[in-house]
C-alpha cells in the first residue's frame, strides 16, 4: 500500500503527513511505514504524534480530512493513474498559487484571515489608523496545504482563524523565489529582468544595449514588501507619507489584477503587446483560450492604456513586476531619484482611473 500512497498522494503533501495517512487511513503498522521507509520506527512514531498534535489547527485538520476522503476512501482506488504531465502541471500551479500568497503574507502587518465554513480566504493588510486592506483572495484548498506543509501559523483558532506566514514559509518563499527565477532564465538567454525588455517605450529603446550589458545579473527585490510599500513609509518634508493609503491601494488594485491575469495553464502570460516601441496593442483574439481571467486582463489593459506611455511603464515595472526604483530609472533612462516622483504621478492617475470606472459603473441602468 506504501507504493500506492506515495503514487496518489499530491507531491507537495509533506512526508510526515503521508505516513501519518497511511497509519491512520490504511491501518499500516508503524513498524511497516518505518521498513519500507528505511529508517527506524521512532522515526515514524515521532512525525505520526507531530502531525496528531497539529490537528488542533482547522486548517490543518481539513487538509488531512480531504486527503484522506480523496485518495483512501473506498472509491479512490478506482481512479485511474494519473499522467506524469498532469502532476507536474498540479505542482506548477501549486508553487506559482503559493509564491503569491507566500509574498503577501511577508508583507508587514499582512496576515491570513479563515472563516469557517467558507471557501475562500483572504490575506489582509494593516494600513494604520485601525484600518486594513485587502491584498489577496486565497482558495481554502490551498490556504490548508500551506498550513500543512507548516509555511504558515495560527497562534488562536477561532471561528476566523488568523494566519501568519511562519520562519519555514519565508524560507520556501526563498526557494520558490530563486525557481521561478531559474525557469524564466532558463526561457531567455538574458535572465528573468530581460524577459520585460518589451515593456520599453520608443524614448527608452535607445538604453537597450547597455540593459542587455547588466541583463545578466538576477533582479532583485524585497520578497517581504513590494516596493510601494516601502515608498510609502518615506516621509516628505512635511512628514507626511509620500505614498498615501488611497495610492497604494491603486497600485495593489493593479497587481492583484496582473496575478489574476497570469491564472491559468501556461506558467507566464505573453505580456509582449502591451508595451512597445510600435504603439499600445491587446492580447490578439487567440490568446485569451484557457490564459488566465480575460476580465483581469481587460482591467489591466484599460488601466495602462489610460496611463499612456511612461507612466504604464513604470506603474507596470513596480506595481506588477515589483521592480526596484533603482533599476526602473535605469531601465527608463531616468535620472536618479525622479522614478519615485512619475510612480506618485502614475498612482495618482491610476487612482483616478478606478474612481472613473466606478462611477461609470453606478451610472449604468
Amino acid at each position: 500500500m506504501e507504493n500506492n500512497v506515495a503514487f496518489t498522494i499530491p507531491a507537495w503533501v509533506p512526508e510526515g503527513a503521508q505516513r501519518y495517512l497511511a497509519h491512520t487511513e490504511t491501518g499500516q503498522s508503524i513498524r511497516d511505514i518505518a521498513r519500507s521507509a528505511g529508517c527506524h520506527a521512532s522515526t515514524i512514531l515521532r512525525q505520526i504524534r507531530r502531525v496528531e498534535m497539529r490537528r488542533d489547527d482547522p486548517l490543518v485538520d481539513a487538509a488531512l480530512q480531504s486527503l484522506a476522503e480523496t485518495h483512501f476512501s473506498d472509491t479512490s482506488e478506482k481512479f485511474p493513474a494519473v499522467h506524469e504531465d498532469r502532476v507536474a502541471a498540479a505542482e506548477e500551479e501549486f508553487s506559482r498559487e503559493a509564491l503569491r500568497v507566500l509574498r503577501r503574507l511577508c508583507e508587514s502587518g499582512a496576515l491570513l484571515a479563515v472563516a469557517e465554513e467558507m471557501d475562500k480566504a483572504v490575506v489582509v493588510r494593516d494600513s494604520g489608523d485601525n484600518s486594513a486592506t485587502r491584498t489577496a483572495v486565497v482558495d481554502c484548498k490551498l490556504a490548508q496545504a500551506l498550513a500543512l506543509k507548516d509555511w504558515i501559523a495560527c497562534d488562536n483558532p477561532g471561528r476566523i482563524s488568523r494566519y501568519r506566514i511562519s520562519s519555514s514559509g519565508r524560507t520556501a518563499l526563498s526557494q520558490l523565489v530563486a525557481e521561478a527565477e531559474n525557469k524564466a532564465r532558463s526561457r531567455n538567454d538574458f535572465g528573468m529582468a530581460e524577459a520585460q525588455a518589451p515593456f520599453q517605450t520608443a524614448s527608452s529603446l535607445a538604453q537597450v544595449g547597455a540593459a542587455k550589458t547588466e541583463g545578466r545579473r538576477r533582479m532583485r527585490y524585497s520578497a517581504a514588501e513590494s516596493p510601494l510599500i516601502a515608498l510609502a513609509r518615506r516621509r516628505d518634508r512635511d512628514g507626511k507619507p509620500f505614498l498615501d493609503e488611497t495610492l497604494v491601494r491603486a497600485g495593489e488594485r493593479l497587481r492583484e489584477d496582473f496575478e489574476l491575469a497570469q491564472i491559468g495553464p501556461q506558467v507566464t502570460q505573453n505580456w509582449d503587446h502591451f508595451l512597445t516601441a510600435g504603439g499600445r496593442g491587446s492580447f490578439g483574439a487567440g490568446m485569451k483560450d484557457g490564459r488566465g481571467s480575460s476580465d483581469a486582463r481587460d482591467r489591466v489593459e484599460c488601466a495602462l492604456s489610460d496611463l499612456g506611455p511612461g507612466l504604464s511603464d513604470v506603474a507596470l515595472r513596480c506595481c506588477c513586476y515589483l521592480e526596484g526604483l533603482e533599476l526602473a530609472e535605469k531601465r527608463m533612462g531616468w535620472s536618479a531619484r525622479s522614478g519615485k516622483i512619475v510612480l506618485r504621478i502614475a498612482l495618482q492617475r491610476l487612482k483616478r482611473h478606478y474612481e472613473d470606472q466606478a462611477e461609470k459603473n453606478r451610472m449604468i441602468g
